[in-house]
């Protein structure tokens, strides 16, 4: 490890599980980046619903990974691991992690950092990483999204949510967006869907049904679960794609397969945070070559919502829980 570097750091720790206050500044001893890894001094790091969910105890890291919540970060390079070779001390970067964000320093396997893309500051390439892995992996690799077919978002506004809309139409989808009222709805549309559908006093399925003439949808990114899994297959067109990334309303449903037979759809679904080292440096090999062109000529951008110091991250919390922010919440470090 280099010389100039500090023997502690400050991060922020998960006193124990519970509400945003159990998120704590701690000195802890500065990480050690590993064989195949680089130590990043981060700049700004991105909060997520899943850093919500572990810190209520409901999410805990995968074995090995850090116990500190945070899974992207965007910042400068510090030190190499054995074995990188790619990468290099003072470059700028962004990382998608297992745990490790909420700190000044974390280390990230080397097949997880990419290059900020032209144009981007460290607080727009921190809202990066998190939500275009998945939205790339689940909807254009899993959900097999194409020109000119329709993919139907719920949680519009949300991070993945404004992500996804912003992606499929930069790649020629038709988009609808579900969201809580109708300012959301409209923020929906401004950001480039056809149709925001406040699902609070709209019926999303007859929604659908209008608006593609009962054709259906060819693609649905579901982080709802519960009930709205049945009432997808209902909006969904002949051979569409169904994709589960979250279950807010809860993991169990039920499904007349019926529908699924007579529909012949497909119902698929992930975890990212527990994919391997080789299998999220895959997605991130595919986007660096797809999407960072459209992040480095600015057709598109990671939509910001609010940014807090590092030592406020309990009120970033706060905010991602009352469910009013329109895109990402970012943490900054000084």
């Amino acid at each position: 490890m280099p010389n100039d570097l500090p023997g502690t750091m400050t991060g922020i720790e998960i006193a124990e599980p519970g509400g945003p206050e159990v998120l704590r500044p701690m000195t802890l001893p500065l990480p050690v980046a590993g064989e195949n890894e680089v130590l990043i001094k981060i700049q700004a790091a991105g909060v997520n619903r899943p850093d919500v969910l572990q810190r209520k105890g409901a999410y805990p890291p995968p074995p090995g990974a850090s116990p500190l919540p945070g899974l992207e970060v965007a910042g400068t390079i510090v030190a190499l691991g054995l074995g990188v070779r790619h990468l290099s001390i003072g470059q700028k970067v962004c990382a998608i992690l297992s745990g490790g964000g909420y700190a000044e320093y974390c280390t990230a396997p080397a097949p997880q950092v990419l290059p900020i893309p032209e144009g981007l500051d460290f607080v727009q390439a921190a809202a990066v990483p998190e939500t275009f892995f998945t939205v790339w992996n689940n909807v254009f690799e899993r959900g097999r999204l194409k020109e000119g077919e329709t993919l139907l978002v719920h949680g519009g506004t949300s991070g993945i949510g404004t992500t996804a809309i912003l992606l499929a139409r930069a790649f020629g989808a038709r988009v609808l967006a579900t969201a809580g009222s109708p300012e959301k709805a409209r923020a929906c549309e401004d950001l480039g869907a056809e149709r925001g559908i406040d699902y609070r006093s709209e019926d999303f399925v007859a929604v659908v049904q209008e608006l593609t003439g009962g054709r259906g949808v060819d693609v649905v990114l579901d982080m709802v679960g519960g009930d709205y899994v049945p009432r997808n297959i209902d909006a969904l067109a002949v051979e569409g794609r169904h994709v589960s990334i979250a279950f807010l309303q809860g993991p169990k449903v039920t499904v007349d397969i019926r529908k699924v037979m007579a529909k012949r759809l497909i119902l698929t679904g992930s975890f990212l945070r527990s994919r391997t080292v080789e299998q999220k440096g895959l997605i991130a090999q595919s986007l660096q070559q797809k999407v960072w062109p459209l992040l480095a000529s600015g057709k598109i951008a990671p939509i910001v919502h609010s940014i807090f110091p590092l030592a406020q991250a309990a009120d970033a919390h706060r905010l991602m829980e009352s469910g009013s922010h329109i895109g990402k919440i970012v943490l900054t470090v000084d």
